[in-house]
């Protein structure tokens, strides 16, 4: 089958950002709802895959609230730096409003894009990106910007939603993300927000795909593992 808007996503970006906007006060516990509290596992593993140590830099993009950020704090400690930067001044303002763990660095969130972040070549040791490359225009594009922010040997991690490969999997996440999910968000407040998020799970590519997008723009050793039944990738590459 082909792969469909591998590209990038079709949304306007100004449109993905009002929808985030939107959506601020809920997003956390729609989060939790969504993945029955399984997203805190699946960051950690991103971290992880990150190989940060104490004093070094890190880089989340579309960090929304700030949760993988400062989670990527602790791993740093407070002689390190860690920056977020996300599309939403609503998100922002919740990330800037959440406490920081005990022991760790203080987070700085910038707004800004994704396909054109604000920060120097290689700033930082690493760069993740938690549930937010499928809403960028151009997947290349952010991800050769994460690669351009990221110092020699430097990681670059991405975390997503995907489709599932096995008939389980494809089942459940069918049934959760275009029926449960589109209804919860509804009551919650969430509109048409969560009636987007299926969409552009269909429309992000193929795990090999990304894989081979990384490789492209400049990384090595370029990996990735399903988790949750397959409905979630974690990719990992080192800048050469």
């Amino acid at each position: 089958m082909p792969e469909r808007r591998v590209s990038g996503n079709p949304v306007p970006a100004d449109a993905v950002r009002a929808m985030f906007d939107r959506i601020a006060p809920i997003y956390d516990r729609m989060n939790t709802v969504m993945t029955a509290g399984l997203d805190a596992g699946w960051r950690r593993a991103a971290v992880r895959a990150a190989r940060l140590r104490l004093g070094q830099r890190a880089l989340d993009v579309a960090c929304g609230s700030g949760t993988l950020t400062r989670e990527l704090a602790r791993a740093v400690g407070p002689t390190g730096s860690v920056l977020g930067v996300d599309l939403s001044d609503g998100m922002l303002e919740r990330a800037r409003r959440s406490a920081v763990p005990i022991g760790s660095a203080s987070p700085e969130y910038r707004q800004g894009d994704a396909l054109a972040l604000p920060v120097a070549d290689a700033e930082y040791d690493a760069a993740t990106i938690a549930f937010g490359l499928r809403n960028v225009g151009d997947y290349r594009r952010a991800l050769g910007e994460m690669t351009r922010a990221v110092a020699r040997d430097g990681r670059v991690v991405v975390l997503e939603i995907a489709t599932p490969r096995g008939a389980v999997g494809r089942a459940v996440a069918g049934t959760w993300f275009r029926r449960v999910v589109p209804l919860v968000g509804r009551l919650a407040g969430g509109g048409g927000a969560y009636r987007y998020l299926p969409r552009s799970v269909e429309g992000y590519p193929r795990p090999e795909a990304i894989a081979a997008l990384m490789a492209e723009v400049g990384l090595t050793d370029v990996r990735w593992r399903r988790l949750a039944l397959g409905m979630v990738t974690l990719h990992e590459g080192r800048r050469a």
